[in-house]
């Protein structure tokens, strides 16, 4: 005898539900695996592009509107936009046209390089010319050192997670965002530490905490002195093997909690353990630290200090210096790692 119609109906929803629910497993097992299997390096390099977004100390209007390059550099490197086509007046429009291609929140720039021929007289017909480039490696970019390099003026654009060195130590590594937009004589110097793959004579000597002055995060409490103790880390870059030329003035903004800042020309730095609006606008700033690596720096400024008086300043140098490595950080296609030279 044949089944009714209605007898089926049963069975096929069955199925159906069977069907349905291994689906639903299935997705459910592939969603958690690919969490787990996901490499740490992504996932790094969104915790680090996240805190650089989250530590822009140096504010907007003072670090957003920088374009600088350096004259008589000529950079090499893949053209983007072609010059012979692409003309401006000043060096400043020809790398905002860079910036402009830098505003995804996602990877790499497409453009990370430009050169502006700016010279009337050595340019010619050239003058105004924008070269935007790519380069392979923005951490070693390649340099032109034939020609007529008077003509030039270039200068590097770090996108979001890109242009981070690390200052390594025995009690952790400093991440540091790079600021060549508006400190591109620190940032080629920094580069060219990179390049000796070593930094030999390269320490922490200074080390001072935030005292009674400052609160966590900076802020200056009210009715206290500015010091001493100065809220700072202080040490020197001045490597063996390396030809340190003094740093002309760059972008002096307010001095903030990470602040990376030359002492006068160099090679003596410190990174600021706070806010220091007294200081008004007297240092180069040539980067910040990530602000998750400030527990770094609030640990060196915390060890042993003997006193001492420099131009009648009392100060605070460590017992024992802290040496350091200047460390690259490579990101490739989304990955961040670190390398050890």
């Amino acid at each position: 005898m044949g089944r009714r119609p209605s007898d089926s109906e049963p069975t096929r929803w069955g199925s159906l539900i069977l069907l349905l629910m291994g689906l639903i497993s299935c997705s459910v097992v592939y969603i958690f695996m690919s969490s787990v299997m996901k490499p740490g390096k992504s996932s790094d390099f969104e915790s680090l592009a996240n805190l650089e977004s989250e530590s822009r100390n140096l504010g907007v209007d003072e670090s957003g509107s920088c374009c600088r390059g350096i004259q008589s550099l000529e950079l090499w490197g893949a053209a983007v936009k072609w010059g012979t086509d692409f003309k401006f007046n000043s060096s400043e429009e020809c790398c905002r046209a860079c910036k402009a291609m830098c505003t995804g929140n996602d990877g790499p720039c497409l453009c990370d390089s430009w050169v502006f021929c700016g010279n009337k007289e050595a340019c010619g017909s050239k003058f105004g010319e924008c070269w935007l480039k790519k380069q392979k490696d923005t951490l070693a970019p390649e340099r032109q050192e034939a020609g007529n390099r008077k003509m030039w003026t270039s200068g590097l654009v770090f996108g979001r997670g890109e242009g981070i060195v690390g200052l390594e130590t025995e009690y952790g590594t400093l991440h540091i965002k790079l600021l060549p937009e508006c400190s591109p004589h620190s940032v080629s110097y920094i580069l060219e530490l990179l390049g000796l793959r070593h930094c030999a004579g390269c320490r922490f000597y200074r080390a001072e905490g935030r005292g009674e002055s400052w609160d966590s995060q900076g802020n200056h409490i009210k009715d206290a002195s500015f010091g001493p103790p100065f809220a700072l880390i202080q040490g020197t870059l001045d490597a063996q093997g390396a030809t340190f030329t003094a740093i002309p003035n760059e972008l002096c903004p307010t001095i903030s909690r990470g602040s990376v800042a030359w002492i006068d020309s160099g090679p003596e730095f410190f990174i600021s353990l706070a806010n220091h609006v007294e200081w008004k606008h007297s240092y180069t700033v040539f980067g910040f630290v990530l602000p998750e690596d400030m527990i770094i720096a609030e640990k060196i400024a915390q060890l042993p200090t003997k006193s001492d008086v420099w131009n009648n300043i009392n100060v605070a140098v460590l017992e024992k210096p802290v040496p350091l490595l200047v460390r690259r950080m490579k990101i490739n296609e989304g990955d961040l790692s670190l390398n050890s030279s």
